[in-house]
């Protein structure tokens, strides 16, 4: 049993793959769990980056470059503009959620156990993946020749979107 641990480890790959598995499942947590909207914030970037991570250990540079742009980046600043936008009361809450704490680590020790268990008992196939030269470019292709459409669409609703909250944030100043 033990020996499926040792020879999980004995890659560099793995060894990463549980530390940003870790870092993404902890900031995903810890987002949760935190009151402050800061450290909200903070959990949540860094549980971008650890999929990051992850999509460059699985080869998707594109999606891994993508995810720190859009996500850590982009949506991480638009929560902070948010936050120091908004009025906040100045008082801290109590901490009435003592249940909630010993619930959630409960709830998460079982399930690493549960995990823990089952990849221990399972057999994983051995196979290749034909994965084209540069996948960049295969994703660029299929954007632009077969989604062309969807993609358009969706450009056009994010500048409504955009639009619509510049309309919505010019109201509140007057």
């Amino acid at each position: 049993m033990l020996g499926n641990i040792a020879d999980f480890f004995s890659s560099g790959a793995n060894v990463m793959f549980f530390v940003f598995a870790l870092l993404a499942i902890g900031g995903a947590i810890f987002m949760i769990s935190f009151t402050k909207v800061v450290s909200m914030v903070v959990s949540a970037a860094v549980t971008f980056l650890s999929l990051a991570g992850l999509y460059v250990l699985l080869e998707a540079e594109f999606l891994a470059m993508a995810q720190v742009l859009v996500y850590a980046g982009g949506i991480s600043i638009l929560m902070i503009f948010g936050i120091v936008m908004t009025r906040h009361k100045g008082e801290e809450p109590e901490d009435k959620r003592r249940w909630h704490h010993i619930g959630l680590w409960i709830g998460i020790a079982g399930l690493f156990g549960i995990l823990f268990y089952a990849f221990q008992n399972v057999s994983f196939p051995k196979g290749e993946l034909a994965t084209p030269e540069d996948n960049t470019l295969e994703i660029g292709k299929r954007l632009f020749t077969e989604q062309v459409i969807p993609f358009e669409l969706m450009s056009i609703l994010l500048t409504v979107a955009f639009i619509g909250a510049i309309i919505l944030a010019k109201r509140e100043e007057e």
